[in-house]
């Protein structure tokens, strides 16, 4: 579909499929235009952009691989223009691999740091300089984790990844002010894996405070929230059902 000039645009990484196509359909719904990125999931990405253009009017999927710098650094340029304009970025997507500290290598951090930390920051830089070449103002959100607030040595590398995550978004939320805010959002226990049964993911998902972890629909919520409220940058939204406040010895896909 067209691209509306008055709505505004947020690109979405790996919004093809699980928690990434869940914030892409609710920022639809509540009048986003759609970026859909994809690395390798080309088929999910079309049936997310058909089900959020049935909502907004108007996606588009997008694929780069964030793990080169030269595909990242075109990215927002693409989405702005095909949409004319570009609001927002959900930072979203992830490598999440296990290593520990026995198996830590440089090339397990590399990969890590390269598609979770270093693609986000590069596309805070390339909103915050489109923004301000239209005098306008833009805002991220960075998918972070409950995991921060309660480490274990469990994925090691990810979670280095997404500490220097939370990092950049204190000195970007400083560095690309005005223009742009930057809000992190931290999920707990959200959605079950080839790791997990079933019955393991209903047992771990009830470990909280609140008796449940975050759904996708709260973490969906939280970042639309994140996006549009005009007064929010340099903080972390934690939706975990309380999760960090418990103590975890081991990952949840390892207990």
């Amino acid at each position: 579909m067209t691209a509306t000039p008055s709505l505004p645009v947020v690109l979405v990484t790996g919004a093809a499929r699980r928690l990434g196509r869940e914030i892409a359909l609710a920022l639809a719904a509540g009048g986003w235009q759609v970026a859909v990125h994809y690395r390798g999931s080309e088929e999910d990405a079309l049936k997310t952009v058909a089900d959020c253009t049935r909502l907004s009017g108007a996606a588009a999927a997008f694929q780069c691989d964030l793990e080169q710098e030269a595909g990242v650094r075109a990215l927002l340029p693409r989405v702005a223009a095909h949409f004319g304009r570009v609001d927002a970025v959900v930072n979203n997507a992830s490598t999440f691999e296990q290593d520990s500290a026995a198996s830590f290598g440089f090339a397990a951090l590399d990969k890590h740091l390269h598609s979770n930390t270093g693609a986000a920051i590069l596309l805070a830089q390339a909103l915050h300089a489109h923004v301000s070449s239209r005098n306008a103002s833009g805002a991220v959100v960075n998918l972070l984790d409950q995991k921060l607030w309660n480490q274990n040595p469990d994925f090691f590398s990810y979670t280095l990844s997404k500490a220097a995550l939370e990092a950049a978004g204190t000195m970007l939320a400083l560095a690309l002010a005005p223009q742009v805010r930057v809000v992190g959002v931290a999920p707990g226990l959200t959605l079950t894996s080839h790791l997990l049964s079933d019955e393991q993911f209903e047992a771990r998902h009830k470990l909280s405070p609140l008796g449940r972890s975050s759904t996708p629909a709260d973490v969906a919520a939280a970042v639309k929230f994140a996006l549009e409220n005009s007064s929010m940058t340099g903080t972390t939204l934690l939706v975990d059902g309380g999760q960090h406040l418990m103590k975890f010895e081991r990952d949840f896909s390892l207990m």
